[in-house]
């Protein structure tokens, strides 16, 4: 993860590329785009260079969802300044195909605010998953699966107990993909109208 200081500048830069070419940040992947799925997979920490490569994957799957789902919640693709909060206040990953972020997660201790650890079992260390993506062309292809495992293995080495998240009580959200990863529902609410599954997995 970088640090609290590192991105500020990286994020001017990011943030004037962003500004000059906003569809620089709504690329899809060319016709044939191919991603082989290897036992070898790892999630990388990203970098001040990862910024609008990450920023570019959540824009593509917020336009997917949308696409598929019509607007929600989901329809927001993010901003230069959500990736770097998310960098500051948690550890960012990412899975690259060249020079392509295909893939990306956050993990860590702070609860973020739509979390109401109630309704999750008393461990004392727990993680928290967020911003989780995959790129929409290689969906279905055991990326997202493979991730789920690097981010257990990298839990078990924090060290931590579980993995703790919530995903959209809806058609677009990904909660039948956590469930089939091993993750076990345990509670449903809803946050400043937005109903959400939380979700727990022991590592």
């Amino acid at each position: 993860m970088a640090d609290g200081h590192e991105p500020a500048t990286t994020a001017h830069r990011a943030r004037h590329e962003f500004e000059a070419d906003p569809r620089s940040c709504r690329t899809h992947p060319a016709r044939g785009y191919h991603v082989p799925v290897t036992p070898t997979l790892e999630l990388a920490p990203a970098t001040p260079e990862d910024i609008l490569g990450i920023l570019a994957l959540r824009v593509a799957v917020a336009d997917a969802l949308t696409e598929h789902y019509g607007n929600g919640m989901w329809s927001r693709g993010g901003t230069v300044r959500g990736v770097l909060w998310d960098m500051r206040r948690s550890s960012v990953y990412v899975v690259r195909e060249g020079e392509r972020v295909i893939a990306s997660l956050a993990l860590g201790t702070r609860k973020p605010w739509a979390i109401d650890p109630s309704y999750f079992r008393p461990f004392a260390r727990a993680l928290y998953l967020t911003s989780m993506a995959v790129d929409p062309a290689i969906q279905r292809s055991g990326i997202g699966r493979q991730c789920i495992d690097e981010a257990r293995r990298i839990a078990r080495e924090w060290p931590a107990d579980a993995i703790r998240l919530d995903a959209y009580n809806a058609p677009a959200g990904a909660g039948g993909f956590y469930a089939k990863c091993g993750f076990r529902e345990t509670g449903r609410v809803s946050y400043r109208g937005c109903p959400l599954i939380y979700y727990e997995m022991t590592v």
